[in-house]
């Protein structure tokens, strides 16, 4: 059975912000001991972001975590909106829609965590993956089937894209 919400409509949608951790990873950070610490990144979720800001959405990360690979990762994608080390999400992320001269009914965020909550409660569309923190799973307009780090940022693209017969 899905753990999916109803579909909701996404006409309005020229934005897409995401959060890192749980969202385009599964969580999974492998701490070495040179202190190095890294994540696995969905390459499929990594077409899905190129091929949307080729059809000219707008894509911004926002993270609480300020980490060298995660930024070259993001770069390579041509990713060019990226936040992070953030503290007040909701902050960055009110000021990003100002810069860009986006209405938050126009953005999905999606996140994961309690860190993501006022973020998801101020935006157009609030989507999750589907193994996202109950209180996440609460406020969410949309779950995807799959999990962060699995597909989930793909999934919600390209839902995204094919109903603007984009994708």
């Amino acid at each position: 059975m899905s753990s999916r919400k109803a579909f909701p409509d996404f006409s309005a949608i020229t934005t897409f912000v995401f959060d890192v951790d749980g969202v385009l990873t599964d969580g999974t950070m492998l701490a070495f001991a040179d202190g190095e610490q890294v994540r696995a990144f969905n390459i499929k979720d990594g077409y899905a972001i190129k091929h949307a800001l080729k059809r000219g959405y707008k894509v911004a990360i926002i993270s609480g975590r300020n980490e060298v690979g995660v930024r070259r990762r993001l770069e390579s994608l041509d990713v060019e909106d990226i936040f992070l080390g953030v503290d007040n999400k909701i902050d960055v992320f009110e000021n990003y829609l100002y810069m860009q001269e986006v209405d938050p009914e126009n953005v999905i965020y999606m996140g994961d965590d309690m860190p993501d909550l006022e973020v998801m409660q101020h935006c157009g569309i609030a989507v999750c993956p589907a193994d996202a923190a109950t209180d996440i799973l609460a406020v969410s307009d949309y779950v995807t089937n799959a999990g962060g780090g699995n597909g989930a940022v793909r999934e919600i693209i390209e839902l995204v894209l094919k109903q603007h017969q984009e994708w």
